[in-house]
């Protein structure tokens, strides 16, 4: 309970206070929608990871409550690749109803890949609602023999394009955490991309580089906890309670490194405005029920939730950070 608490109160720091919407929603329980009926038939959910962990266990808790709350079943459809890439240009071709809606991290409209412009990659889609922070874990091999951050920094120094750092792929929070860790400390450390974070766990139990980045979630806390990797740094607003001796990247004195996977609800570009104000209220209220606040804050992510404008603004400012760090 003491860790929840801890997490609620980081979670605070970071949801501004919910829309009127929201409070209506509660007090009436229905928000009120002008024009036509909606919805009219069933809603489908796109969420750009496979089966299993806490993306997608979160999308299928808020998808049971947005059925209830809309009295239509939430269909959800697991379409993962690209980093979320792949589910967000499918949802930019739905029609802009609100009939069809997409869970994904912000990377694919924030990142672009190596080699292209971000407004030739970034889907033609509306953000809608935030839904967690997910810290980001910097971890090492246990046969790697610098014991901290500023020690593996050094080792990089001394041997210059030696060190290589997995990232579950191109163009993710994970590897603009490397690269922000590169052009501040002024290293180099070889970038090795993956196409998603299982093999790369995988790889990295077998010794196959020396560090990566990765989003927390429970099985990279138990490998922790094993000895079987080891944690040098976190990308975090606060230390995590079940890893109290991991400093922040912030407090290493890398700012501009101490990021978090943020996850959210978007839309086509186009859905009238009502309606997205009222999947926004639902979602809000999803997200203040401890049945799915716990499903977040049991494996040390945030819940976050606000207004859509905030949630667009934040992206605005990580795509703005982004453009400062030289691609790979």
């Amino acid at each position: 309970m003491r860790r929840r608490a801890l997490l609620n109160a980081a979670a605070g720091a970071l949801v501004p206070g919910l829309a009127p919407w929201t409070q209506t929603l509660a007090q009436t329980g229905s928000a009120p929608v002008a024009g036509e009926p909606w919805p009219t038939r069933p809603i489908h959910l796109i969420v750009a990871y496979p089966p299993g962990g806490v993306s997608d266990e979160t999308a299928r808790a808020l998808a049971q409550h947005m059925g209830t709350r809309l009295k239509v079943p939430v269909i959800v459809e697991n379409r993962a690749g690209a980093g979320g890439l792949t589910a967000l240009e499918s949802l930019a071709r739905a029609a802009p109803d609100g009939h069809t809606l997409a869970y994904c991290a912000i990377s694919p409209l924030v990142f672009a890949p190596a080699g292209a412009s971000l407004a030739a990659t970034a889907p033609d889609v509306t953000p809608v609602i935030s839904i967690m922070d997910t810290p980001v874990l910097v971890l090492a091999h246990p046969s790697f023999k610098p014991k901290d951050f500023a020690a593996m920094i050094a080792a990089a120094r001394a041997a210059p394009g030696r060190l290589r750092w997995a990232t579950s792929g191109q163009a993710t929070v994970g590897h603009m955490v490397l690269a922000q860790v590169r052009t501040a400390a002024r290293v180099d450390i070889i970038h090795v991309p993956y196409k998603g974070g299982g093999q790369q766990l995988t790889d990295a139990i077998g010794g196959q580089f020396e560090l990566l980045s990765s989003n927390v979630a429970s099985q990279q806390l138990q490998f922790v906890r094993q000895g079987r990797l080891k944690a040098l740094a976190i990308g975090s607003p606060v230390r995590l309670p079940v890893l109290p001796d991991v400093p922040t990247l912030a407090e290493l004195g890398y700012p501009e490194a101490n990021l978090v996977s943020t996850f959210g609800l978007f839309a086509p570009r186009g859905v009238p405005e009502e309606r997205l104000r009222l999947i926004n209220a639902v979602v809000n209220e999803a997200l203040r029920l401890p049945e799915i606040r716990s499903k977040i804050l049991d494996v040390s992510n945030l819940p976050t939730g606000g207004p859509a404008a905030d949630f667009a603004a934040r992206i605005a400012k990580e795509r703005e950070r982004a453009l400062r760090v030289p691609a790979d």
